[in-house]
């Protein structure tokens, strides 16, 4: 029986059965967001980060337009440190939101900062344009997107000054951990109480790359599992960046029900260490960039077929991506549901 979108990704995030694969792009850190979408629906950046109406507008017209299977706010990954106090470059048309200057000079500092609040800065923004987005909607999936707790940190203040105290100040280190997660706790319970259907959180910096395994274990995996299980998400994402292979045997302690990963991760290779979980990629988002509409299906296809269970760009995507070439990776999802009947 023919799924909705909604109904593809659940079952799919539950190891329950589906018609084929969805074919997603959660946004946030992994941006869905390109030139050629923000100018066909009169939403353009950075409005569209800071309008509720414009936000979710530009949500609604990329899937209308074939897009990505999903509805994903934000667009950015600095929503969060705004609201602690980091300063923030907005961007334009080409360039998403960036931090250009971080609230603290040391870790030991972190007691300075604000609690996050949920009714200034750019939070109420992405609530509303999640309820906007909710209203009425049966068929396609809310992601809300949340900063991994070891990547919000390492904005509040310089990730080198987190990565030493991590090794000579462990308590400072857990402590001001402590309180990053407890922002994003409350912070992800209002976008599920907006209507989000998923919470994905990213973690470009707390990878197993950056920290080798023992911080990795120590500080990455207790931190997001911690986000995690104080959310009643229906679908909890995790997506850590970079090569994995030095942590793959921790990967069964993340509690997510899908997980997402780089690029350079052979799919084959990763497929073993996710059991109960689905696994989700990994096209190079350099290659929807610069290659053919043809050659990225034939990409998706042999994603799809080394055992990837969600269909998605393996990191954020380039805002001069074409529109067909998105349009061509949700093709290969649907040709598989063609396959399979």
């Amino acid at each position: 029986m023919k799924q909705t979108a909604k109904e593809r990704l659940f079952a799919a995030a539950k190891s329950q059965p589906f018609d084929r694969p969805p074919c997603i792009c959660p946004g946030g850190m992994m941006n869905m967001m390109f030139q050629e979408i923000m100018e066909q629906s009169g939403c353009p950046w950075p409005a569209a980060h800071v309008e509720p109406e414009k936000m979710a507008g530009l949500a609604k017209a990329l899937y209308q337009a074939g897009g990505f299977e999903n509805y994903g706010l934000p667009y950015c990954m600095t929503v969060e440190a705004e609201a602690l106090g980091a300063k923030v470059n907005m961007g334009d048309l080409l360039c998403e939101p960036h931090v250009v200057e971080s609230p603290l000079a040391d870790c030991g500092e972190w007691q300075s900062l604000p609690q996050l609040s949920l009714e200034s800065g750019r939070i109420p923004c992405v609530l509303q344009a999640l309820r906007l987005l909710s209203a009425g909607n049966e068929e396609v999936p809310l992601i809300g997107n949340l900063t991994g707790p070891v990547s919000l940190a390492g904005t509040l203040v310089d990730m080198d000054k987190l990565l030493k105290a991590m090794r000579k100040m462990p308590e400072t280190a857990h402590a001001f951990l402590d309180f990053v997660a407890e922002q994003l706790i409350r912070y992800g319970n209002a976008m599920l109480e907006a209507g989000a259907d998923a919470i994905c959180i990213s973690e470009p910096s707390g990878t197993g790359e950056l920290l080798g395994p023992r911080y990795f274990r120590d500080y990455t995996i207790p931190y997001l599992n911690r986000v995690m299980d104080a959310l009643s998400a229906p679908v909890k994402i995790i997506h850590i960046c970079g090569r994995m292979q030095n942590v793959y045997e921790l990967l069964e302690q993340l509690h997510c029900d899908i997980f997402s990963f780089d690029a350079v991760v052979p799919i084959k290779e990763i497929r073993p260490y996710l059991k109960g979980k689905a696994a989700m990629g990994n096209i190079s988002t350099l290659t929807l960039n610069e290659t053919t509409a043809e050659r990225v299906q034939a990409q998706a296809r042999h994603a799809l077929r080394s055992g990837v269970d969600v269909l998605a760009p393996a990191c954020g995507l380039p805002t001069t991506t074409p529109l067909s070439i998105v349009q061509a990776m949700v093709s290969a999802a649907r040709e598989e549901e063609a396959c399979q009947s």
